[in-house]
């Protein structure tokens, strides 16, 4: 009987399932992403970033003229190198179009896109994406739990906060454009405490083709140099992963 229950006892710690609770996100952690692969990012936020030992993810988009406006919008060339800095590329969808006008064969066709282009580069497969205008919907959440997506940054104005947000549906606390002050931003940083972390979105620095979301480059300075003075940990998108349940 003792070896019988000695046995038993054994073949139920084998049937548990063996998982690690998933790290706390640190205070004052702080998400930088940046839409519409304007050049601007290459040129300018890029090398500001590196200065500062700042991670980011580049949403990376073919839509409006970025076939044709070599000066407005990046080349994949000019990708790769944000890939070979440490950057992150992460998906924003060939044609740029909202999720709810697509069908879902529409979506996964131009979410492919962006992943073979990524492959064609020699940059690895996203495991990230941002939604077009900040539309979103249970079909294009499918879609990409479906590929494997592991976070999709939507709108909003709040923290994110895993275990209770769904990170295909990641909330930012923070977008720019014109008129928006660093009283703003510091609120959004504040907010990244006891586990919630700050997601913050920019476009171009400047953005010529859309200046309803640009931000010009001196107040794009005074934002990133005072996440360096609060000690602030910036990071990609992807690098919140290890903080999901």
């Amino acid at each position: 009987m003792r070896c019988s229950a000695l046995i038993l006892s054994v073949l139920l710690v084998l049937t548990v399932p063996l998982w690690a609770a998933p790290e706390k996100a640190p205070g004052k952690l702080v998400v930088l992403t940046f839409d519409d692969s304007v050049a601007s990012q290459a040129t300018f936020v890029a090398p500001l970033l590196k200065s500062l030992g700042f991670g980011a993810t580049f949403f990376i988009t073919e839509g409006f003229d970025f076939a044709t406006n070599k000066t407005q919008y990046m080349t994949w060339e000019q990708i790769k190198q944000l890939h070979g800095q440490g950057f992150e590329i992460g998906n924003h969808t060939r044609h740029h179009t909202s999720v709810n006008a697509q069908s879902v064969a529409e979506l996964t066709a131009d979410i492919a896109y962006i992943e073979d282009q990524c492959e064609k580069n020699g940059i690895p497969r996203p495991v990230t994406f941002c939604y077009p205008g900040h539309a979103t919907s249970r079909e294009a959440v499918k879609v990409l739990k479906e590929r494997g997506y592991k976070c999709a940054r939507a709108g909003g104005s709040r923290v994110f906060e895993p275990g209770k947000d769904d990170p295909l549906l990641t909330p930012q606390a923070f977008s720019s454009y014109p008129g928006m002050t660093i009283e703003e931003l510091k609120v959004a940083v504040a907010n990244a405490r006891e586990g919630r972390i700050a997601v913050l979105t920019f476009h171009g620095v400047p953005d010529v083709q859309h200046p309803t979301a640009s931000t010009d480059q001196e107040t794009f300075k005074a934002y990133m140099n005072y996440l360096k003075a609060e000690g602030c940990t910036v990071v990609a998108l992807r690098d919140i992963i290890k903080y999901l349940p």
